[in-house]
Formats: structure tokens, C-alpha cells, sequence
């Protein structure tokens, strides 16, 4: 109730637009959060879930939980990621949705607000492991509007999945444009294939 008021007065003052497409009526999912580029991110993508009513958990890294800003992130839905243990990651994720926990995971596979060569693929391995759905979440500061689009199902066909993604994303710049990194992942193959074990 508190969350959704405050979203209320953040969406009539803000400058940006909010517009969601329906998510899965299961109540969990992975949602990606791009282009990824700015701090300000973070601000957005909980004034769109808490707008939303929904349960959301987001990744970050391990830093972010040490001291005393590590309660207020745990409190906000934060997930300590140990970047020296992907796979790991992954398994946590995964073993949380099978013990029945409904909640959908913001994601940001660029992993850094800076150009980088290539996304990261554990939002595909953990979709791909769990069925879950995948949200494409999004922010375009050229028409200043940000929110949640399509939902998708990956098919396990990696590069027509991305394909659909890249499409999704082609015109969307995020906050700041010169940091955006186009999606493609690191072992995308050049045809229809999976990606090798992490």
C-alpha cells in the first residue's frame, strides 16, 4: 500500500512516461531491465514494480550488502551476486523457484552501466532452467518513457530468441545512449543452437 503510493506521487511528478504491457497472470518470471546505463535504473525499475504490485527481487553485487546499506537492499528485494561464482548464482535462483517462491527477478544482462562486448547469459540459463517467463523491461530517453513490454518464452534456440530480443530492443537507447550495449551474448551461436554449460 505505502510502496504504491509512493510510486503514484514519483509517476505525477516525474518527467518520464510508465507504460507495461500485462504480465503472466503466474505471478513470477524473470524481468530484464535495458539498456542498462545509469543508476537512475534502479529508481525506475521500482517505481514500475511497486507502481505494479508485484513482488521483485533483483541481482547486485556482493558490495552493495556489506555495511549498513546491505539491510535497506535486502529489504528492497537484493540478491547478493558473488561474481566469482556465477554458476552459482544460477543454482540459488532456480532452487528458490522450486521451493515456491513467487516473485519476479529484475535482471540487467549487460552486468555494468558502461559499454560492454556482450550481455551475460544467466538470465537465459535461469529462464531456460526454471520455465519461467521472461519480461521485457525498458528504458528510452528519446521518448522518455520506460515500463515493462513483451513477455516472452525461450525456446532453448538461442540465437532466435536473442533475435527477438534484439528486436524488442532496437530502439530502445536507455538512459544514457552511449553506454548502451546491444544484446548478444558471449557464446551466441551464428545458428540455431544451445549455449555451452558455465
Amino acid at each position: 500500500m505505502i510502496r504504491r503510493a509512493l510510486a503514484r506521487g514519483y509517476w505525477a511528478a516525474s518527467r518520464w512516461t510508465h507504460r507495461s504491457e500485462p504480465l503472466p497472470p503466474e505471478g513470477v518470471g524473470l524481468l530484464i531491465g535495458a539498456p542498462h546505463t545509469s543508476n537512475w535504473d534502479f529508481v525506475l525499475m521500482l517505481a514500475i514494480t511497486w507502481r505494479l504490485g508485484i513482488e521483485s527481487k533483483f541481482l547486485g553485487k556482493l558490495a552493495l550488502f556489506r555495511g549498513p546499506l546491505g539491510p535497506l537492499m535486502r529489504a528492497l528485494g537484493g540478491i547478493p551476486v558473488d561474481r566469482r561464482n556465477p554458476a552459482g548464482l544460477v543454482d540459488d535462483v532456480v532452487a528458490r523457484v522450486r521451493g515456491g517462491e513467487r516473485f519476479f527477478l529484475v535482471v540487467t544482462p549487460e552486468g555494468t552501466r558502461s559499454r560492454a562486448e556482450h550481455w551475460k547469459s544467466g538470465f537465459y540459463r535461469i529462464a531456460l532452467d526454471t520455465g519461467l517467463p521472461v519480461t521485457l523491461g525498458y528504458v528510452d530517453r528519446r521518448t522518455m518513457t520506460t515500463g515493462l513490454g513483451p513477455t516472452i518464452r525461450l525456446t532453448g534456440d538461442v540465437r532466435a530468441d536473442m533475435d527477438v530480443i534484439r528486436a524488442f530492443y532496437a530502439d530502445k537507447a536507455g538512459l544514457r545512449p552511449e553506454n548502451r550495449t546491444e544484446p548478444r551474448l558471449r557464446d551466441e551461436p551464428s545458428s540455431s543452437a544451445g549455449l555451452p554449460p558455465l
